[in-house]
């Protein structure tokens, strides 16, 4: 069963890691491009009569249009992790999007291996996408009516199960909170010595979580992404002209100099973990929500390209922040209970909570339309060409970084789309393809969901829309912008206002009942006839005239 060895870390950049043409394995393990966990149990020992395969995918790279630094950061991802495995002493065969035998869908390049290395058994991790999960069964039923023998194995990543939230909950309404209470009393995560208490018997720190950027404190510098940078923007530029040269379209843009800014290394992740937290963690949660112009990241960890293809544990990050704080007590300047708490939830309560959603609500959720919404997205959000500040800000960092925090991508771009009746499907493949970190399991839930609120309430229990103050309130891109915050219609109104209560005006049959949305309806029939249809007016020449804004 002899197979080719690559050589260990310090390679160059292209050589990828390929076993001998005739070898011959017992057993082939498939690993997803975003199943890259280095503490998984099957690296534990060698066993040379398995081999790991990789594959550049066609079928992943088209099923939506990807931002080009999306498509390059799992390619070189995926590479480094089969450079690790096989310098390591695993036998390892990895594909490139442009060799030869890499057929053009997953499902075909591993039964063509499979047969080459005469097989009998094949194995895989628990895919976290349902369509991937359908294409993996589907090639698992027909290996087993050759005779080959199928195992199904655990990511050992998540801390729940898939059907754990669907479990818990039933036929109930799934209450994140309750959830997320759970999952620190489970994993004793910044509790009392009794193990039943949160510490300082708060469990939740929302309401401190609220604050408008006031620049008092510095935001940290983000280092570059711990790499061998000349390397690193050689193994860029190759998969870049690869990706060219097979025709792969792609979205958004490159950066200056070809650096990608986030860690695609098992390495590099773990050091921009402790530069979170040592450096952005004591102000994380105080700013959690706030947008600033001058700052795209702020505090935010930026973490969950590594976190989504399992470079990082979750429990790992959550327990980094929790010993920074608990260590911080001893300090002139502690990191606060409402910082550690905020990022906490962020990770073993939302996230956990969105894939319990996800698998509990498949294929149905990724139908639902609860308005009926049909409009089209704008086309400025492919270019950013607006002249609404805050678009222009949230969608051309998302265009440039392949990136923007949790309230840009909320309460901006997807608070416009849902104003303007954008139909889901659109948001979603929007989402999905422009940011580095969206996978369907966590995208579709929060974009269909807490986004569009196209799921009727299943995730939030209102839908998340803004009018100017909000976006004032919480940033700065209301100053200088084109359009005047203060208008419901008229010359320069900012469209925010008059989209917003044209989008409860006309869905106040599904809407009104909601007591979290009452008082959006007790302000607006206190608008005078006249002013109500003024309103309304200048909302239908903006959906007009959206691709002008």
């Amino acid at each position: 069963m002899a197979h080719q060895q690559s050589p260990p870390a310090a390679f160059a950049p292209f050589q990828i890691p390929t076993i001998a043409p005739d070898a011959t394995f017992r057993e082939v393990r498939l690993i997803l491009g975003d199943q890259l966990n280095h503490q998984h149990s099957w690296f534990r020992s060698q066993d040379p009569s398995v081999v790991y395969v990789l594959i550049e995918a066609r079928s992943e790279t088209d099923y939506v249009r990807h931002h080009i630094q999306k498509v390059i950061a799992f390619m070189k991802a995926m590479r480094t992790f089969g450079r690790h495995l096989s310098g390591a002493g695993q036998a390892v065969q990895y594909y490139t999007l442009d060799d030869p035998a890499n057929q053009t869908n997953l499902v075909d390049t591993l039964s063509q291996l499979i047969d080459q290395v005469g097989a009998t058994h094949w194995a895989y991790q628990l895919p976290d996408e349902y369509r991937v999960d359908q294409e993996l069964k589907g090639l698992a039923d027909g290996l087993r009516s050759k005779g080959i023998e199928c195992v199904v194995a655990d990511t050992e990543h998540f801390l729940t199960t898939r059907t754990e939230l669907s479990e818990m909950f039933g036929s109930k309404s799934y209450l994140m909170e309750r959830f997320y209470r759970k999952m620190r009393s489970r994993y004793n995560v910044l509790m009392e010595l009794n193990g039943k208490d949160p510490l300082s018997g708060q469990w939740n720190y929302d309401a401190d979580n609220r604050k408008k950027f006031d620049h008092k404190v510095m935001v940290p510098t983000w280092p570059a992404a711990y790499e061998n940078k000349t390397q690193s923007i050689a193994e860029t530029q190759s998969i870049e002209a690869m990706l060219a040269a097979q025709g792969v379209e792609t979205v958004g843009r490159m950066p200056s100099g070809q650096h990608l800014d986030h860690p695609t290394t098992r390495v590099a992740a773990v050091r921009w973990l402790s530069f979170f937290v040592d450096k952005c963690l004591p102000h994380f949660g105080t700013y959690e929500d706030a947008m600033d112009g001058q700052h795209l990241t702020l505090f935010h960890s930026r973490l969950s390209f590594a976190l989504n293809v399992k470079l990082l544990h979750p429990l790992e990050v959550v327990r980094a922040v929790e010993t920074a704080y608990h260590r911080s007590q001893e300090t002139a300047a502690p990191i606060t209970l409402a910082q550690a708490e905020g990022f906490v939830r962020q990770v073993i309560g939302w996230r956990e909570y969105m894939r319990g959603v996800y698998w509990a609500k498949m294929p149905d959720f990724g139908m639902l339309n609860f308005f009926g919404h049909k409009a089209d997205l704008p086309q400025w959000y492919w270019t950013g060409k607006t002249q609404m500040n805050c678009m222009s800000h949230a969608i051309n960092a998302s265009l440039d970084h392949a990136y923007a925090h949790h309230i840009q991508r909320l309460m901006l771009t997807g608070s416009f789309a849902l104003l303007l009746g954008v139909h889901p499907d659109q948001v979603d493949a929007w989402y999905l393809g422009v940011y580095i970190d969206a996978l369907e399991w966590v995208m579709i839930t929060n974009t269909r969901g807490m986004s569009q609120y196209a799921d009727g309430g299943i995730v939030g229990t209102k839908p998340y829309v803004s009018a100017a103050a909000y976006i004032d309130k919480m940033s700065n891109y209301c100053s200088g912008c084109y359009y005047d915050k203060k208008k419901r219609h008229g010359d320069r109104a900012c469209p925010f206002n008059s989209l917003y209560w044209d989008f409860y005006h006309r869905h106040e049959a599904l809407l009104a009942k909601n007591p979290r949305i009452g008082m959006a309806y007790m302000a607006m029939r206190k608008f005078e006839p006249e002013e109500l249809q003024k309103v309304l007016t200048q909302a239908s020449i903006y959906k007009v005239s959206v691709n002008e804004l």
